[in-house]
């Protein structure tokens, strides 16, 4: 729903929404599920029309607005891009929830009768001082339907848990406590939930594992943790703060792979010769001890470094403290309770600064090499930088900054893409692991990602054609060859100005990847098998992923397969949402960073185009903001969806996807998370 008061309605399985006049909503709102009756089809210059029948269900979504009174009756005002009708509440129960005039609370619609003048609700928030940033960020929550803090019965299950590793949680599982460990992360992380371990074998070969929390130990289907965990789906990151999938014994302490402490995982370990291929692999629980806990600017610089003595200054202090012996003979030992001097052959390790270097290097170089590989086979590479902002203790922003992925990013990625694959392999090929037998392939949750879709991909070649760009008029619009297609596209387009409208035109044309029982392959990953392994910690599918691997690698029968395709499409559903909620935080914000440069001019480019006006990105924060069709006073221009164009009627001037402008900051409302730019035409 728009501001206005027109809706669009989103069909499921079809492209194209329903447009719906504001008359004709029959008192419709944003997020309701509604039945709609098309009274036009879409032509060349309209869009698909019709009008709402039926509404067949209200969101329980709330909605968020200013708390205001009048005597005995209390609204919530709204101010929101979505809702255009405010909200009358009970004051009583209002004012028991601690509600007080020009606070911001959220309120879900109950009816709106048609006689009713405005739709009725209740509180179901009190979200505090408008402008105070917990204020904020709990309203963007609240208005996602997020959750930011955990029941009493949740934490109290979590804090249950016990801290302790006893004989019967190590038995089964590989020892790899003796086997030199890292976790990689960003400096702020707070829970680690991979680790790579890196041994050289006699053979001249190395023994790479990739160990993840084992959060299926803990964390028992049907419990409360478990039951709070599925309804949120996932973590979400906003701007300042992570909102956890689980309480924080768990994530930050439980299983979270903190160094020099002995840690449950789940595992896949591969035996792969110095040119990365795999001559063995196996998969199953295991306990680890890391040795080093860097951050990934640590990582690189020891990449980056020319010797294994400068890597040294990469390493805290913290992390060069436990030299110890290494036992370096034989695969890791099933645990037997003896201690590491009952063991059969050791020898002293190198200092750590060299063990380090020489881990870190051979791991990059293998990275490298399965990078190349997926490149070859179709991988689409796309590298839109990645915008970041930073706030103050306060949460006030004081930086944007582009996040730049090097190598050591590169390295982490390239080893979990490998488990992530592998397990989905195992379970959907059948064969053996670890010694057991599979004849077929069994239920599972698979990470897919179909095939772009072949009308985006006619418009992105026709645009790209209007830029020189020689396509081939039987240009591949299916498999492997579309990805070759597309990627030899983006190279010879790299370093040019219309890079930026290319690439987002050909991430438009990707299909959305999700969760699924029906294993389709990945093909932007150009990978036939893909699962999500490698996140418990933040993601439910991974979770469901390890207690599935965990039966089959036990022998179970197959799961029934009805039961995971709810499943997907709710953990699918969840992604969405924190996505969404994510994107919003880091809009408010930067809405937020640009109040003071009102009046400002920058430098940017173009990178959308509607029928009501133009975005552009500014340099060098590729902050977006909207520049109105109204505001254009050289011309009246026109829409020219198919090329992705403004046409100017009587000057024939034309704005185009990727072209270069110069705006000045108009106007920036924090509510409505809207900025909006005017052109400096000075470039006739």
């Amino acid at each position: 729903m728009t501001r206005e008061g027109y809706i669009f309605v989103i069909i499921d399985g079809q492209d194209d929404d329903v447009f719906v006049k504001a008359s004709k909503t029959r008192h419709a709102l944003h997020g309701d599920t509604v039945r709609v009756a098309v009274t036009r089809e879409k032509n060349d210059s309209k869009r698909r029309e019709g009008e709402v029948v039926e509404i067949i269900a209200r969101s329980n979504h709330p909605f968020v607005g200013f708390y205001h009174t009048v005597g005995a009756q209390a609204w919530v005002l709204m101010q929101s891009k979505t809702m255009p009708y405010d909200i009358q509440v009970d004051a009583g129960k209002a004012a028991a929830m601690g509600a007080q005039a020009g606070m911001k609370v959220a309120a879900v619609v109950d009816r709106w009768d048609r006689r009713d003048h405005g739709p009725s609700g209740h509180l179901v928030d009190v979200l505090g001082v408008p402008g105070e940033n917990d204020t904020e960020m709990h309203a963007i929550l609240a208005e996602f339907n997020l959750p930011y803090r955990f029941s009493e019965e949740v934490e109290h299950a979590a804090d249950k848990i016990s801290d302790e590793i006893t004989e019967a949680d190590l038995k089964g599982r590989r020892d790899f406590r003796q086997t030199f460990t890292l976790t990689i992360d960003p400096a702020d992380a707070k829970d680690f939930d991979d680790a790579l371990s890196f041994r050289p074998l006699e053979n001249g070969n190395y023994e790479v594992g990739v160990h993840i929390a084992d959060v299926s130990w803990y964390v028992r289907p049907g419990s409360p943790v478990d039951k709070e965990a599925r309804e949120r789906g996932t973590s979400v990151y906003l701007v300042d703060r992570t909102v956890p999938m689980l309480p924080e014994k768990l994530c930050n302490k439980l299983c979270s792979l903190r160094p020099h402490e002995d840690k449950l995982t789940f595992s896949a370990v591969f035996e792969m010769t110095p040119k990365a291929e795999i001559k063995s692999r196996w998969i199953g629980r295991t306990v680890i001890n890391s040795d080093h806990r860097l951050d990934y600017e640590q990582a690189q610089e020891i990449i980056e470094s020319a010797s294994a003595d400068q890597a040294e200054t990469a390493v805290d202090a913290e992390n060069r403290s436990h030299p110890r012996l290494r036992k370096r003979v034989g695969p890791a030992d099933e645990v037997s309770g003896r201690s590491p001097a009952q063991s059969d052959v050791f020898s002293i390790e190198l200092p750590h600064s060299e063990e380090l270097a020489e881990a870190i290097r051979t791991l990059n170089r293998l990275a490298s090499i399965l990078k190349e590989r997926e490149r070859a086979a179709g991988a689409i590479d796309f590298d839109r930088p990645e915008m970041k902002v930073e706030v103050d203790e306060k949460g006030k922003p004081v930086r944007v900054y582009q996040k730049v992925s090097k190598e050591a990013n590169w390295l982490i990625e390239e080893f979990m893409l490998l488990a992530n694959r592998t397990v989905a392999e195992f379970v959907a090929t059948g064969g053996q692991m670890n010694g057991v037998a599979q004849k077929n392939a069994k239920t599972f949750v698979y990470r897919v990602h179909g095939e772009p879709n072949e009308l985006k991909l006619e418009n992105l070649y026709t645009f790209a054609k209007g830029f020189g760009y020689r396509i081939p008029t039987d240009a591949p619009t299916g498999g492997r060859a579309t990805a070759k297609s597309l990627n030899q596209l983006l190279d010879s387009a790299k370093g040019k100005p219309e890079f930026a409208a290319l690439e987002n035109l050909a991430l438009r044309a990707m299909a959305k990847a999700c969760y699924s029982p029906d294993n389709i392959g990945h093909y932007g990953l150009a990978f036939k098998f893909y699962t999500h392994f490698t996140s418990p910690i933040r993601r439910y599918p991974d979770l469901m992923v390890h207690r599935l691997l965990a039966l089959y690698l036990d022998g179970a029968e197959s799961r029934k397969k009805e039961k995971y395709e709810e499943e997907c499409r709710y953990a699918s559903e969840r992604e969405l949402v924190a996505a969404d909620a994510e994107r919003t935080s880091t809009k408010y914000k930067l809405v937020e960073f640009m109040m003071d440069k009102i009046g400002e001019e920058f430098d940017g480019h173009v990178s959308g185009i509607t029928e009501w006006g133009m975005y552009v990105e500014i340099e060098p924060t590729k902050i977006e903001g909207m520049v109105s069709v109204r505001d254009l006073k050289s011309d009246f221009y026109e829409f020219d969806e198919a090329r992705y164009r403004l046409v100017g009627k009587r000057r024939h001037k034309q704005f185009r996807l990727g072209d270069p402008v110069r705006i000045r900051v108009k106007s920036a409302n924090l509510e409505q998370r809207l900025l909006d730019y005017e052109l400096i035409e000075n470039q006739e």
